[in-house]
Order: structure tokens, then sequence, then C-alpha cells
């Protein structure tokens, strides 16, 4: 913490006392009274020392934020108000930082907010561990597994809309750094006897009702369920719906919590049939039959119900019909059948659904640690998070509360004895002396209930193992005789004559003093309960169920396992759990947090005193208050201490300068405080009273008062003082500027005057330079204008005589032009009288000439058609002429044999054009030459055809036997590999060499060459790809004739040999990744480690080689799986391995990484 950060603390503005232990006078009047207080203004959290009390408060409160998170991390446990956030961070650090295994108890009663307060403690702790890929992924699984336990371990109680029907033990595992690694869960005590009947108001288990409202219609068709909630006798109708509570919400939040913990697609889906068979358990109804004998049997009414169950599960159904109707029974080497009445039955049937789903259960709790265990086996840290009923009360109560308050009686017991413990060993550390605390040790009870040979337990467990007839009733009387002298016991059957009249036991009914108070219990159920009997026909019948699942949940039931001993009771059970739950508490440190509900109503802002006096009594919280106040009230070390009350001496204030401890002496000292009031421990002051912590803090308020008013003097006098020299300043900055300002305002009037003056003096002597060169300007004008008017007559006067020179001559002109215009008129009419004449002689030729050309045309036409005609007929008789010639030289089929030379002449010039045409000898040439003619159409196919053929065997019979095999392997790969793996188009090009690390030649490998005695077919460098991490070891990838093998790449040291005889298959995506599964036979010795998962970018050529070796060898073809999804199997447990379109962190090339326990995800780039 730095110097100028505030420090606060738990007594800063507290409301009401943030601590029980300070609380003064302590009764339970004043506890309730404090608890309401802090209740009505939002403070649901109060310490009693390290034990925080949390009530509800039934709505939602700004009090979880991210920034309260930061807010309370890495602080004092009392530095802040009291917080749930404040236990955790303090269990959190103790683990991390001092090596301390923690363990966070919280109890309540149904409706006080357990389950929230063990979500809150986890969800701090996923926020103040590290980050990192790995660490966010176990975070994220161990928060997802709440939703799944909660739907199918939580229901709807009169109390709780969400009310835990089962005891959580959580135990979450660090790395060295605080890092979370994994976990493992603990159930107890599940209540099954809801499955088939619940009280009134009250539901049946959560995943029930999601299911039928969650689940797409296939989903249900799929599983023969209807979504009427009427339809099922187990489901209780008047309280089906809860309000403010979304069922087909929750049933999709249920699935996706199963996928992110890891439950594999098949796995779900076994699930719901499961939890669908058990539903329609309910809906088998039986009918009585009289039998010969006279005996009754019973049989079912309804076949449709029993056959849909049947299909569910994959069990036969005479074999089910069988088994609700008749019991066996084995005694040494006899079996007798019995029939069973319909009220047997119906028990018959009740006990199968509530193993049925009791199993599944321990199931899903079993494959959620799978998921969430640690993988790694080095030492960890634990801190452990213990969710379990509270003490109940109620106006009946049976064998289930009698379990449940005697686990609340053995967590009382550990509580008080840590406490008294972790009071002990703090005395003892700081060196204070310890005196003995009386306290109410309720071991008594424990003894009264768990005692090997006269406890409660033991005699119910030997009344159900008696032969003869066994009842409740039966059970009471054992009571009554070995326990009627206990003084925590009553019964009104018993010897104790002063319980003989109390009205208030009746007489089926024994009462037992608990520490929270008396609880009567109804013996009725109680040796039906604890046996817990499943009649061994049923559990035969579901072990032959064809449902992996079912099958493997009734392991009793297999026939070559048959065990005659009876199976442990129900109480005996959940004693031994108890006990193991007890010793590993015990080696933790323990942390409490004690959840009180408020009301009855879960209604916000309402605080029954009645209801929360009730649960202060049963808690216990007063007996705890008592303990922590035995010897010292208070206890703080000395730096807080001294840093919270050094103003209250002179000589601490300000600043101690010596060892804290020393200044803590004399402060007590000065405020002349009792002696016996404290006492010195090594590190920490011990105050005894809290009156003489609040006496403290009483003072500090005043002397922080008269400090406040000391600060307020002194701060208005600096600031006073500040202001007046700030004013003073301003003053003298003001008037400097301002004369500033009047100098330079006088300065510019000046100037601005003489700029005028200057001015106006320059502007007289220009106005008289001006009017003298205007003056000398005129006179220069004047001479000009003299001289102009001068020229100008003379110009005037000259032009006046050219122009009368000029009128003299023009009229001579116009004279001899009118004369020259009619003389050449009169010789343009003569000219124009002759052309007249001699154009009508010229029209008159040109006809005549025209007329003439007419008739020399027609004519020469004439004389031409006379021509033609004479040629056609000389062409017509030349033509007969020489066939009358030539007609006895042919004879009559000369047309057949002219068109065979013709046909026969086509054929030669085609050919010869063919065979200069001709393409090259390459069998991957396509081109031909083009049909010259169409009739030659086939012919030119076939020619084609047969020419591919022998060019082709021209190409082949250049091969070697080498070159042979090596496209006997190219063209196997194609058969194989062709339009399916997505990598193939990539090797086409690549010839197989084999040996790519040529072994024999490399010094490098002359280790191993001396090993491998066979010739080596392929040598190459792969990655074996580690199943804990997804990351890749290289490994030189050796196939010779009979076996592969796998060697260190550096070392050359023999890692795995594996006949080929041994292999089934091979897996690979359709990918363009390198990625594939070699699989081993199982139950041969190379199948103790599993399969191998490898990686080749040669994966083609590997996978063809292993294919036609292990052919060649064994006589028999290994399998070659292409998909983009397979399981490999690792030892004792299958993987999926799961082929993923994405962008992998290295770039193009593909990435496996663990998702989860089940899980390997590759990442392949895109195409």
């Amino acid at each position: 913490m730095s110097k100028m950060e505030v420090k606060t603390s738990l007594l800063d503005n507290m409301i009401g006392v943030g601590d029980m232990v300070l609380l003064e006078p302590l009764a339970e009047e004043s506890f309730l009274e404090n608890l309401k207080k802090r209740f009505d203004h939002n403070e649901i959290y109060t310490y009693i020392g390290s034990v925080v009390i949390s009530v509800n408060p039934y709505r939602s409160l700004p009090i979880y934020s991210p920034e309260k998170v930061e807010e309370y991390r890495n602080r004092n446990f009392y530095e802040l108000s009291p917080h749930i956030f404040s236990l955790a961070d303090e269990a959190y650090r103790s683990l991390r930082d001092q090596d301390k295994d923690q363990c966070i108890l919280i109890t309540g009663e149904s409706g006080a907010g357990k389950t929230e307060a063990s979500k809150l403690v986890m969800s701090y702790v996923a926020a103040v561990c590290g980050k990192g890929a790995e660490v966010n992924q176990v975070k994220e699984q161990l928060l997802q597994s709440n939703p799944v336990l909660e739907a199918f371990g939580n229901a709807k109680t009169v109390r709780n809309d969400n009310s835990s029907r089962f005891g959580k033990y959580m135990d979450i595992e660090f790395d060295f750094k605080g890092d979370p690694l994994g976990g493992v869960i603990s159930n107890y005590l599940l209540e099954k006897s809801r499955v088939v009947k619940q009280p009134r108001g009250e539901r049946n288990f959560h995943v029930f009702y999601q299911l039928l409202s969650g689940a797409p219609d296939d989903m249900l068709k799929k599983l023969n369920l209807e979504r009427d909630f009427s339809k099922y006798n187990y489901l209780g109708l008047d309280s089906a719906t809860v309000n403010g509570v979304d069922d087909a919400a929750n049933f999709r939040t249920v699935r996706n919590a199963m996928q992110i913990v890891g439950f594999m697609d098949d796995e779900t889906q076994s699930v719901l049939e499961v939890v669908s068979a058990v539903l329609k358990l309910g809906n088998i109804e039986f009918k009585p039959e009289s039998r010969v004998n006279g005996l009754d049997e019973s049989r079912v009414k309804d076949k449709n119900e029993l056959k849909e169950i049947c299909e569910l599960i994959g069990i036969e159904q005479t074999v089910l019909e069988r088994a609700f109707s008749f019991r066996t029974v084995e005694a040494k080497q006899e079996k007798v059948s019995t029939t069973l009445n319909v009220a047997q039955a119906y028990y018959a049937r009740d006990a199968l659904a509530k193993n049925l789903y009791s199993r599944l259960f321990s199931w899903l709790v079993n494959r959620i640690n799978e998921s969430i265990k640690a993988q790694t086996k080095t030492r960890k840290k634990v801190m452990g998070v213990l969710d379990i009923y509270g003490f109940e009360i109620f106006e009946d109560n049976s064998f289930e509360q009698f379990i449940i308050n005697y686990c609340n009686e053995k967590l009382q017991q550990i509580f008080i004895e840590l406490t008294l413990r972790e009071e002990q060993e703090e005395y003892i550390r700081e060196g204070i002396e310890w005196t003995h605390i009386d306290y109410f040790n309720n071991a008594i009870i424990c003894d009264l209930i768990e005692n090997n040979t006269n406890g409660i337990l033991a005699m119910l467990d030997e009344e159900c193992l008696r032969p003869g007839t066994v009842s409740d009733e039966t059970f009471l009387e054992k009571l009554n005789q070995i326990c009627a002298g206990h003084e925590h016991f009553e019964s009104r059957m018993s010897k104790n004559s002063k319980f003989l009249n109390d009205h208030t036991l009746p007489h089926n009914c024994f009462r037992i003093q608990h520490y929270a108070g008396k609880v009567l219990y109804r013996v009725e159920g109680f040796v039906d309960k604890n046996n817990d009997l499943l009649y061994r026909d049923l559990s035969q019948a579901m072990w032959k169920a064809s449902h992996n699942l079912v099958k493997s949940l009734f392991p009793d039931g297999n026939p070559t396992k048959i065990n005659l001993k009876r199976p442990p009771t129900a109480g005996f059970q959940f004693k031994a759990s108890v006990a193991t739950l007890m010793k590993n508490l015990l080696t933790k440190n323990p942390n409490y947090i004690r959840c009180i509900k408020p009301n009855d109503k879960k209604a916000a802002h309402i605080f029954t005193d009645s209801l929360v006096c009730h649960q202060v009594r049963y808690l216990g919280l007063m007996e705890n208050v008592r303990v922590r106040r035995a010897g010292y009230a208070f206890r703080q070390t000395y730096e807080p201490c001294l840093e919270r009350y050094k103003m209250l001496c002179k000589q601490t204030w300000p600043h101690w300068r010596g060892p804290a401890r020393e200044g803590v002496e004399v402060l007590l000292k000065d405020l002349q405080i009792p002696r016996e009031e404290y006492s010195y421990g090594r590190s920490k002051i011990f105050i005894r009273n809290p009156r003489t912590l609040f006496h403290l803090e009483d003072q500090r308020k005043q002397r922080l008062q008269d400090l406040a008013a000391l600060i307020q003097k002194i701060y208005r006098g600096w600031k006073c003082r500040t202001r007046f020299l700030l004013m003073k300043r301003s003053q003298i900055t003001v008037a400097a500027w301002y004369r500033r300002y009047a100098q330079q305002k006088k300065y510019q009037r000046i100037k601005s005057s003489a700029i005028v003056v200057q001015s106006y003096i320059r502007g007289w002597k220009s106005r008289k330079i001006l009017r003298e060169l205007k003056y000398q300007k005129r006179c220069t004008e004047a001479v000009t204008t003299i001289a102009a008017y001068w020229h100008g007559t003379q110009a005037r006067m000259e032009l006046r005589h050219l122009k009368e020179e000029a009128r003299n001559k023009r009229a001579v002109t116009v004279i001899w032009a009118c004369w020259l215009g009619t003389k050449a008129r009169r010789e343009l009419r003569r000219l124009k009288d002759e052309a007249r004449s001699k154009r009508a002689v010229t029209v008159i030729w040109a006809s005549w000439q025209g007329t003439k050309a007419r008739r020399e045309l027609k004519r020469l036409k004439e004389e031409a058609r006379r021509k033609h005609a004479v040629a056609v007929i000389w062409a017509y008789w030349l033509g007969l002429k020489v066939r009358r010639d030539y007609r006895k030289f042919f004879r009559a089929n000369a047309g057949k044999k002219i068109y065979e030379f013709t046909i026969q002449r086509i054929m030669q010039k085609y050919f010869l054009e063919l065979k200069n045409k001709m393409p090259s000898m390459s069998p991957i040439d396509k081109t031909w030459p083009a049909r010259p003619y169409l009739f030659l159409e086939a012919t030119h196919t076939e020619l084609r055809r047969i020419f591919h053929l022998w060019r082709c065997k021209k190409y082949r019979d250049l091969f070697t036997e080498q070159k042979k095999a090596i496209y006997d392997e190219k063209l196997e790969a194609s058969e194989m590999f062709k339009d399916k793996k997505a990598l193939y188009p990539s090797s086409v090009g690549q010839p197989f060499q084999g040996d790519y690390l040529e072994i024999s030649k490399n010094p490098k490998y002359q280790k191993l060459s001396t090993l491998v005695e066979e010739k080596i077919i392929l040598a190459d460098i792969v990655n074996k790809i580690n199943r804990a991490n997804g990351k890749a070891t290289p490994r030189i990838f050796l196939l010779t004739k009979n076996s592969f093998l796998l060697a260190d790449q550096k070392s050359g040291q023999i890692k795995s040999s594996v006949p080929l005889s041994d292999l089934t298959s091979a897996s690979m995506s359709a990918q363009t990744d390198g990625f594939f599964a070699v699989r081993v036979k199982e139950g041969t010795p190379a199948a103790a480690k599993g399969d191998f998962l490898l990686s080749s970018d040669r994966l083609i050529e590997i996978v063809t080689k292993l294919y036609r070796t292990c052919l060649s060898s064994t006589k028999e073809k290994i399998n070659i799986e292409i998909s983009d999804e397979f399981l490999v199997q690792f030892k004792q447990d299958k993987v999926c391995v799961k082929f993923v379109q994405g962008s992998p962190k290295n770039g193009s090339v593909a990435a496996c990484k663990r998702k989860n326990n089940r899980l390997l995800e590759v990442a392949v780039p895109s195409p």
C-alpha cells in the first residue's frame, strides 16, 4: 500500500456492529436487532471473528461488480466492511502465499442462499487468479459444472425455488502460482425419494421440466415424450411452473454447459434417454390377477408405456415385465421365485426409478470429475467448498431429516473444535496465557447417533439385517430399551416416566435434543429408507440392456458377479461418507459462511424476527460469539492499531519513530486504560472487553473532530493568507500594467500630433510646387495649341484645292465610262442572236445521232441472239457426237467402279495426310488431326483410340520394375484418396522415394540401422501428438516388411515397435492437414499404450506404403477411414479428434489443441 493511500477499517462508518464479537451487550435480542439494522441498510454480511454471516436479500445488489472484486483483492480481512469476497480473498491468499490447504464450509437451511454463496466464492477465485488460455478453460469448466449439477440435483421447494437436494463438496486444485488446475466433486445423500413423490407445493428435479419445455420437437419425438406435464405421474402439477424461471432457456444453458465441461454428443443423448425412461416409469400401472394356487400377482395394465421404455434403454419387454411381476431370492445354492402383488410391484417400480436416477446422478458427478480433474501429477494446493443441507426442523421429520441433522451435528462439532483450536493456537503463538473456555460439547449427541454398538444408526442397521418380522415399531421398541437413559433421547414408550404423559410426543415418534434444539422424528419409513432395496431381478434386467450407459449403472446385475452379501444400508453409507468428509476437513484450514433466510415468503425487505431467531439458535451463532469472546474480544497487529489511535497521544502524534509495540504501550499508558483490559502479544495487542474498544473509538471520533477543526482553522488561515498575497500580487501587476498602458497612450498621442504637423508642412510644400508646375505646363500647352490651329488652317486650304481638281477628273471618267457601256451592250445583243442560231442546229443534229445509235443497237442485239443460239446448239451437238463415239468403250457397271476408284483415292489421300499430321508419343497428349470428310467419323475415332493404346504400350515398355512399383503405388494412392482427401492433388507430382533419411548411409543413424535387421521400406520424420496438451514431438517413422517403428530423432532409441498384423485401420480428415491416426487391435501387447496420432507432410505416401505393406505381409487390408471427426484410444480413454476450419496461430500450418480430456481440436487453415 502506498503512503498516499487512505487506510480504512471495519470500524469506519459502521452500521450497527460489523463484528458480532464486539456486540455490547451480548444477548439474543441485541444480536437480532443488529442483524436487522444492517439488513435494512443493505448490509447483508456480518462477521463473527473470521466467520461470515450472510442474510439472503432475495434481490440483486450492486456489491458483486468487477470493481468490488478489485476493491477486496489483496486486502486485510478487517480492513473493509464485511463481505463474502473478503473471506474468499483471505482463503485464496493463505492457500497461495502460505501454502495452506483451505476449506470453505457453507451451511444454512433451504433458501438461505448457500448455492449462491458457493457460486460467489468460485467466481471471486476465478476472477483474481491467473489468466491464460488453459487457465481460463479450467475456470470455465469449473464454473459450468454448476448448471449441470443444479439441473439434476436441485428442485423447487416451498422454501426455495432452486433448492439443492444433495450435499456437494468440491476440491479446487491449484498450482504453486495459485492458478487453478482442476477439481474433484463429491456428492452426499441425493434426495432420490423426490423422483417418485414430492410434497404439496414442490416440484421434481429441474431437469424433467427443462427437458419437456426446452427440447426441440424432433428430440421429444425421438425420446417418445410430450410437452404436457400432466401426462406424467412423477411430476407434481400444482407447482409445475415457477414465476421468473424459464425452463426452456435453462435447458439450452445446461446443454451448452455439458458441452463446455466435456460431454460428447452421444453421452448427452444417453443421459436424456435415461431421464426420459425414469419419467415414463411413473406411468406404468399394475392390475391384480389371481393364480391357480390362490396367490395374488400383478400385471402391467398398459404395455405401450413399457414398450417405449424398453425401446429407450434397449431391453426386451418380457424381461422387464417379468422383473416387475416376480422376485427371485437366492440363498447359497437355492433360488426361490415369488410373485409380487400390486403394492410390491409399485414399490419395485419406484425403487427402480429412484435407483436409476440416483446412479445416473453419481455417474454425472464422476463424468464431470474426469473432465475437470488436474492433468499434472505434481503436488497441488487445494481449496474445498462445502455446500450442504442446513439443520432441518419440519412438522413431519423422517429418515432424511435425521441423516441431515446428524451431518450438521458433526459439522458443528468440527466447527467448535477448529474454532477453539484456532483460538488456542493464536494465544500460544502470541504468548498469551490460555484459559479454559466452557462450551457445550455436542460429542455426546454424535455418539448417541453414530456409536457402533448402541448408536441409533447401528441399531437401525441391526434391525434391518435381523431375520424375522421387521418393522418401524420394532425399531422404536429397540430404541426405547437401549437409549431410554440417554439425556438427549426422549420417547413416550421408554422406561423414563417423565415422558409418559407428554402429549406433544406421539407414540410412533422419538425426540432428540440436538445442539440447535429438540427435533421430533416420526419413525414411519425409517427401515425401508435405510434398506433402500432394489430387487436383484430388476438390476439384472437393467444389466441386460443394450444401452451402454444403463448397463454401466448396474454392474451388480452381472450374473457372473453375483454377490449374495446384503448391500450396505443407506445410513451406513452416509455415515462412512460423513467420516471421510470430516477427516478431509480436519486436514484443511476452515473458513465458515453461515447463511440465514430472513423470511418464508422469498420476498425482499422483509425480516421475520422469529424465523431468524430460530436459525441463529440452531446454527449456534450465539455459542460461536461466546467462544470468541471467552478470552479477548478484539485483537489487532501493532502497526494498524498505532496507525488508527496514534492521534490520542501527543507523544505518538503525528509520527512515532520507534517500534510499533512501544508506540502502542506509550499510547495505552497515556490513556490510563486498566492493565487487566489488555495484553501484549508478540505481534498483536489483545483487548478483553468490547467496551474498551468502543471507548477508544469514541475518543478517536472526538479527537478526529478536534483535528478536523484544527485542520479547518489552519486551512482557512492558509487560504486567506494565500488569497491576500494573491490579491497583493495582482494589485502590483495591475498597477504596473496600467502605468505601462498610460505611457503608451501618451506616447501614441505625441507621435500622432507630430505626424499631423509633418503632414501639413509637406502638403503646403507640395501644393506650392504643384502650382509652379501647372503654370509651366499651361505655357507649354498654349504654344502647342496655336501651332496646331495654324497647321489646321493650312491643311484645310490645301484640301479644298485638291477636291476641285478631283471633281474635274471624275467628270471626264464618267463620260468615258458611259460611252464604253453603250458600246458593250450593243456587241452583246449581236452575239446573243448569233448564239441562238447555232444552238438550234446542234439540237437537230443530236436528235438525229440518237435515232441512228438506237437503230444500230437493236441490230447488234439481234445478231448476238442468233450467235448464242448457234453456240448452244453446237455444244449439244458435240456432246451427242462424243457420247455416240465413246459408248462402245463402257460397260453396264462402270458407275460402281468409278465410285470405288474415287473412294479408294480419297482414302489414300486421307492416310497420307494423317501420316504427316500424327501427334507426339506422349500418352498425355490429347491432340488429334481434324476429320476431313463426314463419312470418315467412325474410322477417325477408332484410329485415334488404337493409336493411343499403341502409344501407351510403347510408353509402358520403357518402364523398369522399380518405376512400375512407384506407379502402382501412385495408382493405389489415387484409388484411396482422389476426391476424398484435399491434400492428395499436391502429392501427385511428388515421386514416392521411401527412405528419405538414408538410414543405412547416414552415420547419424548408424546405431538405429544396426537395430533394424529387415529392409527399410520407408524412413521419414513425423510428429507424434501428445494427448495431454496437443503438442507435437518429432519421431523417426520406420516401415519394414513386418512392422513399423517409432524412434527418437536425437538418440535413435526405438520408442515403439508394432507388428503389422496388429494394425486395424488408419484415420484422417478430408482436409489439407497431415494428421492421421494408426489404430492397434485391442488385446495385443502393442495396444497397452493405445493408438498413435501422428502428423506428416507426406501423409499420402506413408499411408499408401503402410496399406500396401500390410496387404503384402498379412494378406489382410487395413481400413482407411476419412472423416473430420474420429475417436482415438489413448490407454484406457477414448479421445475425439475434431478438425475445424480456422486461423491457426502459426499461420498456414494446422495446429492441434486440447479442448478437454475427451476432445482434441485441430484447426486447419481455410483453403
